[in-house]
């Protein structure tokens, strides 16, 4: 069980309340790539600003959400009016043309319709009404949507919203709106999800050593689908509120405003009200939500630490100590959600208590009113509908703001990565011929972000039509040398040339199609092996796929499996002996038949057999092309055109295997001889 000195372990013993408002901006789970988490509230409008700007590709369908939200609240108009002719005509028996009694001017046609009628036919038209309006909008009660049942976590929750969607109306109305949301929201989480992964995937390296897999799943899965909430949340919902709250306040003023004026300055009060009393607690839910989601995501990544590493766990017998530490994580995740739940109970209860105080006391005067005479009783069923609508209205715009926090903290999570400079970024818009010279390091030198220097002043050629070898010890910086020619790493200073065009001038594309990297680490995918072999050139044929297996030596164990080049590998390739591994990767490394062909470690797992034949192979394909081999072995180096030999970050020697061995100064024969080859015959 973790310490407490691994920084991606969540701190125990902390206060509910210092949980709960943190003490910095510092995210306890976060990866190494992005610790610097606090937003602020400026922050948070600029992040809200972009995600309105997604409404771009799906503008079509945002506008017809948006008719059909505020449509929605049209009918509700009519509502407390329809009450007050219940109550004033069909029950206190008044007649429709009292001019006493007050309407708003599109209740007109309604009265004319029921002049002339008696007290129940009026209530049976007005049933008609209902039930119409009931059949294509609904009660509003629940409104319309289909969700599966979820927690309060926001892993659950996105499942969701990926194809979240509702109305406020029932019946057709809000069957129609559904729809029109749930479209809406998928289009919009495929475009937030395809940027996102898009980014991620495009990385430079070194940001991607720092962050862990587990942690950008979350991001995809989990944080995307909630940014559509924070679009709907600023735009469509306050909007057809606020239009529907508007014609209610003016309702007001029309109809009693001569009456009883102080109603309408309570209408307009209310807003301010609301909003100052949810507003201060938007830094308080903003974090508490960063921290819900960073300890989610820390969950995500210790489950897919240990299971991408689960041989070795079970090999050290780390089972306990990693379901423990699993659990340690999964339980603080829990914590964080109750934080959040407490802080949302906070916020609601005191708008609700304010809001719901405030409407009692003003019923109380307008009951005042009726009984004084200066109102109808109608006139109190309808005043008190509308202000519980107006109220509604300011309650929801009040906790809009409160309500964009949670998913601002998943906005943050999502947008940080998409703002993160990609590899393509460094490079221009060349595109890279047939190599014809080679690669030339001018004055390299490389210092990693933790300020650990790789490589120092190297100058070297590499000519086209060669085979070469890069040797020296663990560590010397072969590997960080390799890396530069596809660009996987970026120089701290000096120049890397392909064919004299400085790699930065080139499209990333167009140099990593003539650059093929076969790494150390076998990177294999759980599909078949032609699968394997068809992410490196989708365009191959069978007769290129088979020559590529054959010259790796990969046709004897494909041989004997039942599906042949067709049978589907098991996860990361682990049906497989790391041998077979190997050779596969190395036939997936030729099928791309690229200008530059780089082996890490190639004959590490192979038998003597399988690696002077892929070696005599990789001669024969240097003759139109540059293979560049990092090996140990000399039985592989040996065979090599020239030879670079590196320590501590610097080219020390370069030349062919018996000329450095003839040179009794030569490093690269010191080297040599601990591997008790003979210094006489140089073998």
């Amino acid at each position: 069980m973790s310490d407490g000195s691994d920084p991606y372990t969540p701190r125990r013993g902390e206060g509910l309340l210092e949980s709960i408002f943190g003490k910095g901006g510092r995210a306890q789970y976060d990866d190494q790539v992005d610790i610097d988490t606090e937003l602020t509230n400026k922050e948070t409008f600029f992040l809200v600003g972009r995600a309105v700007g997604l409404l771009k590709p799906v503008k079509e369908l945002f506008f017809a959400k948006f008719l059909l939200s505020t449509g929605m609240w049209v009918p509700g108009l009519l509502l407390p009016w329809i009450a007050k002719i219940i109550v004033d005509h069909v029950v206190g028996g008044k007649a429709l043309d009292d001019v006493e009694l007050r309407y708003p001017p599109f209740m007109d046609p309604i009265l004319l319709s029921l002049q002339g009628l008696s007290p129940m036919q009026i209530m049976m038209v007005l049933s008609i009404l209902y039930v119409g309006l009931l059949f294509f909008i609904g009660t509003r009660a629940g409104g319309t949507g289909a969700y599966l049942y979820e927690g309060s976590d926001a892993a659950t929750q996105a499942e969701n919203q990926i194809s979240g969607g509702g109305s406020e109306a029932g019946g057709l109305w809000g069957l129609l709106e559904y729809w029109v949301n749930v479209r809406l929201t998928q289009r919009m989480v495929n475009f937030l999800r395809t940027d996102l992964f898009e980014g991620l995937t495009r990385l430079s390296l070194t940001t991607l050593q720092d962050q862990r897999i587990g942690d950008s799943m979350y991001r995809v899965l989990y944080d995307a689908p909630m940014v559509p909430e924070v679009v709907y949340q600023l735009t469509l919902r306050p909007l057809a509120i606020l239009i529907a709250a508007l014609i209610q306040i003016y309702l007001i003023e029309y109809t009693y405003g001569d009456i009883s004026p102080e109603l309408v300055w309570l209408a307009w009060s209310i807003f301010p009200i609301a909003i100052a009393i949810t507003f201060p607690f938007s830094g308080l839910v903003r974090r508490t939500n960063q921290t819900k989601r960073a300890a989610g995501s820390s969950t995500t990544s210790s489950m897919e630490e240990s299971m991408d590493s689960i041989t070795a766990v079970q090999s050290l017998g780390g089972m306990e100590r990693e379901k423990e530490r699993f659990a340690e994580r999964s339980e603080e995740s829990f914590l964080r959600e109750r934080y959040a739940i407490v802080v949302w109970a906070i916020v609601i209860a005191l708008g609700g208590i304010t809001l719901t105080s405030m409407l009692i006391f003003w019923g109380r005067g307008i009951a005042h009113d009726v009984i004084g005479g200066l109102l109808t009783p109608g006139d109190f069923f309808a005043l008190i509908g509308i202000l519980v609508a107006i109220f509604y209205a300011a309650g929801e715009l009040g906790d809009t703001w409160i309500f964009v926090q949670e998913p601002a903290a998943a906005l943050r999570r999502v947008f940080f990565f998409i703002d993160q400079e990609r590899d393509e970024d460094a490079h221009g818009e060349e595109e890279l011929g047939t190599l014809s010279e080679g690669v030339t390091f001018e004055n390299l030198s490389y210092e990693y972000p933790d300020g650990s220097v790789a490589l120092k002043e190297i100058d070297l050629e590499l000519p086209t039509n060669s085979f070469v070898a890069i040797v020296g010890p663990t560590g010397a910086g072969k590997t960080s040398l390799a890396y530069m020619i596809p660009a996987l790493l970026r120089p701290t200073s000096g120049r890397v040339l392909i064919d004299s065009l400085d790699v930065t001038r080139v499209d990333l594309d167009s140099l990593r199609r003539q650059v093929t990297y076969v790494f150390q680490e076998h990177l294999l995918l759980s599909e078949s092996i032609r699968d394997n072999l068809g992410i490196a050139n989708p365009d191959a044929t069978e007769s290129e796929l088979l020559e590529a297996l054959r010259t790796a030596g990969c046709m004897d164990f494909i041989a004997s499996m039942p599906d042949g080049i067709d049978t589907v590998l098991g996860r990361s390739g682990e049906t497989l002996s790391v041998g077979q591994q190997q050779r596969l990767s190395i036939a997936r490394g030729l099928i791309r038949n690229s200008q530059i062909l780089i082996l890490d470690e190639p004959t590490a797992a192979l038998d003597p057999v399988a690696e002077n034949r892929l070696v005599e192979a990789l001669t024969e394909i240097s003759k139109d092309r540059l293979v560049i081999v990092i090996a140990h072995r000399l039985s592989t180096i040996r065979r090599a055109n020239r030879i670079v030999f590196m320590d501590q970050g610097r080219v020390l020697e370069v030349g062919s295997h018996d000329a450095l061995m003839r040179d009794n100064e030569s490093q690269y024969r010191r080297y040599a001889m601990l591997q008790g080859v003979d210094s006489q015959a140089g073998r």
